[in-house]
């Protein structure tokens, strides 16, 4: 596999505008990181990764979830970058991001050029960018510290005379960092003449398994949905002496983590033992995740995981405001930092993901846009067959940090 990654660095860049696509990824600054600070940074975005996807599952458990807090987590703290107040406070209590500057900065620095260091063997990449209103005003702390920390190139486009063809660059962007998979994030009609930035982050993932399957095994077989409904699904099998993976069986549910090339980055698949996934929806916790994760050890599996592909789309202004922070998205909004005015609010926040898993191995992306404008005012061969709903997490083995979660409610969509 030839993988094509920037160079592992940390640097301090100065703020660049310009008029076209954002160029590619720079390393940013993580001086001052520690590996505590990392594991602050990555405790937060874990726990921002439960919160969320107990509000996306919704009240059924019939359709599928996919998303990646990663994403989410990096755009919406680029916003609280320039938020004040009672704003910055509602963000950090639902985004559980750090008040310390001095911790966030250089420790999601350091994040960051972990996931986009070289020489691994699976690909895996984000990217930051600012799509500014050309003319604009912002402060250039606020620009120079996203790109320092965050390295979020700037652009600077004209929203207000000729929004589609911004919405169109800003979309060309996130396809070329997700290698198309994430097409049309910004929708048409979502910018106007009140917008002035657009923040934005793309994640992209591509590992093959350590251990593969063998398409020639793969067998049609019955999937249970959600609802309880059977469907026919293509189910992967893995089996025999070579089929060793961390796994255990605790509190009735089984767990399972299949690591990709490399090692450093795996997925982690939670099944109930019966067929609810609400009950196991309601007892997962950040500490309950950490205590299941620690009494793992390795031994054989029969391993049977269904292929799917899944796609999603997600508006998340209400749903965030439901969390806990209506205030950036109202006329009360005060994101100074960014302009020194308080007539800034958030118009949106847009997420778009996509994963494939398969015979070979796993491809996934995501991206998140964030709309700124003006305000308007078990001794035995245990069988690990994942025939039924179950929660699965995509996790950066260095850090731990979850770059994906969903859930397979139907494997066919």
């Amino acid at each position: 596999m030839k993988i094509i990654i920037p160079v592992l660095m940390a640097i301090t860049v100065s703020c660049i505008f310009s008029s076209g696509v954002a160029k590619k990824n720079i390393m940013a600054d993580d001086t001052g990181s520690t590996p505590e600070g990392v594991s602050k940074l990555t405790t937060a975005n874990n726990r921002f990764a439960l919160d969320l996807y107990a509000q996306l599952k919704g009240k059924g458990a019939e359709e599928n979830v996919f998303f990646s807090p990663y994403s989410i987590f990096i755009a919406l703290t680029m916003t609280y970058e320039g938020a004040k107040g009672e704003t910055a406070r509602e963000m950090e209590y639902v985004v559980h991001i750090p008040e310390d500057a001095a911790l966030r900065r250089p420790n999601l620095a350091r994040l960051y050029n972990i996931i986009n260091k070289k020489e691994k063997k699976y690909k895996l990449s984000t990217a930051n960018a600012l799509w500014a209103q050309k003319g604009y005003p912002f402060l250039k702390e606020y620009t120079e510290g996203i790109e320092r920390y965050y390295g979020g190139k700037i652009s600077n486009l004209d929203f207000a005379t000729d929004s589609e063809n911004a919405r169109k660059t800003i979309n060309k962007w996130v396809e070329e960092q997700t290698n198309n998979k994430i097409k049309d994030l910004i929708p048409s009609g979502v910018l106007n003449a009140l917008t002035r930035l657009v923040l934005t982050n793309a994640i992209y993932f591509k590992g093959m398994w350590l251990k593969q399957f063998n398409e020639e095994e793969t067998k049609e077989e019955d999937f249970r949905t959600g609802s309880g409904k059977r469907v026919k699904v293509k189910m992967m099998q893995l089996v025999g002496h070579e089929a060793r993976f961390k796994y255990a069986e605790i509190d009735g549910v089984q767990i399972l983590e299949m690591p990709y090339e490399g090692e450093e980055v795996s997925m982690l698949i939670i099944l109930p033992e019966q067929d609810d996934i609400a009950e196991l929806e309601k007892s997962i916790t950040l500490e309950k995740l950490s205590e299941w994760k620690s009494m793992m050890g390795m031994q054989r599996v029969d391993v049977f995981i269904p292929r799917f592909k899944l796609k999603t789309k997600y508006f998340l202004a209400d749903l965030l405001k439901k969390m806990g922070m209506p205030t950036p998205f109202s006329d009360l909004a005060d994101f100074s930092g960014m302009n020194g005015t308080g007539d800034l609010c958030i118009q949106d926040v847009i997420h778009q993901a996509f994963v494939e898993v398969n015979e070979e191995g796993t491809e996934a992306a995501a991206a998140t846009g964030v709309v700124v404008g003006i305000t308007s005012a078990t001794i035995r061969t245990p069988v690990f067959r994942a025939d039924h709903p179950f929660i699965f997490i995509i996790q950066e083995n260095t850090t731990g940090s979850i770059l994906f979660m969903g859930r397979v409610s139907n494997p066919e969509g």
